[in-house]
């Protein structure tokens, strides 16, 4: 039995590893400087590693940032930097932490966005006016240390089916196999995409461009989000598919090939089912037409596809 000490506390131990933060402070930013407007409505996330043994072992918090002042940096930041975009945001604030405090040495951040987008009337954009694009979120984490920053981005909760051009078959046999061929299915999925990028594309690699007749851009990191998006879209519709492994694997390639600067990207496509409704006790067929949909179980297919 251990030794104890006399504030009760256990001794001869050591603190293997420490982390703490602020998780999910929420942050709407409105820069109304920009044509449209740009809104930023977000949730983000800071963890911070370093020299806090102490404040475990003896309750001594002089090393310690308050979880309070994370949460108010986030504040402070997003008003004297201005959030051009999560990317850059989230590069910022891990380099303030780690730069900021001789007691951080590492700095791990997450950013969850809402992507609003304008409203558009006659074909044109208000710029006062916006609307949410579906349950999608974007997301960003950035770790940063003394020595480097390493950052991937992403899309998730992205829903997509396919009615037609959807197969399974010729799968492993055995005893547990009771399910049947199919060369015609509904394919459901929720599109989790992350990558990387080559280079620095920090907050001076992030700036807005200006498009025909004097409409501001968006970052750098924004546009490859929506080249990246439009892409596994595209890829989706048009892919013939055999399995959902091999549309994944499709997705990935037609992104490495549209966007040179990213290095690898990961595909979380959940297989939602919708099963075949039996209407036999009803002396109805059923030539695929009438499906009840799932939540649960589901099949889960991942890979991470690189250059």
């Amino acid at each position: 039995m251990a030794n104890c000490g006399a504030r009760g506390k256990l001794t001869r131990m050591r603190i293997e590893n420490n982390r703490y933060g602020k998780q999910r402070v929420r942050l709407t930013h409105l820069d109304r400087t920009r044509t449209p407007h740009r809104l930023v409505i977000c949730a983000v996330s800071v963890s911070l590693e370093g020299d806090f043994a102490a404040s475990y072992t003896d309750g001594d918090n002089r090393k310690v940032v308050a979880t309070d002042s994370i949460k108010n940096t986030v504040y402070v930041l997003a008003r004297e930097r201005g959030v051009a975009s999560i990317d850059s945001f989230a590069r910022s604030l891990a380099r303030h932490f780690v730069d900021s405090y001789d007691t951080v040495t590492r700095a791990a951040v997450g950013i969850r966005q809402e992507p609003w987008i304008p409203i558009e009337v006659g074909g044109a954009p208000v710029s006062s006016a916006l609307t949410r694009r579906g349950p999608e979120e974007h997301f960003t984490e950035v770790v940063a240390d003394s020595a480097a920053t390493r950052q991937t981005s992403g899309i998730d909760l992205l829903p997509v089916i396919k009615t037609a051009q959807s197969s399974f078959s010729d799968f492993y046999r055995d005893r547990f196999a009771t399910l049947k061929d199919t060369e015609d299915r509904l394919f459901a999925t929720t599109i989790r995409a992350e990558w990387e990028i080559d280079g620095d594309d920090g907050e001076e690699g992030d700036e807005d461009e200006t498009g025909a007749g004097g409409v501001e851009g968006t970052p750098r990191s924004e546009r490859r989000r929506e080249t990246i998006r439009t892409t596994l879209m595209e890829a989706f519709a048009a892919h013939r598919s055999l399995a959902v492994q091999e549309t994944l694997y499709s997705m990935a390639a037609a992104v490495l090939d549209a966007v040179a600067e990213v290095r690898w990207i990961n595909l979380v496509l959940p297989n939602q089912h919708h099963l075949l409704a039996d209407l036999s006790p009803f002396d109805l067929d059923n030539p695929n037409q009438v499906f009840v949909g799932t939540d649960e179980p589901f099949g889960q297919i991942e890979a991470t596809v690189s250059r």
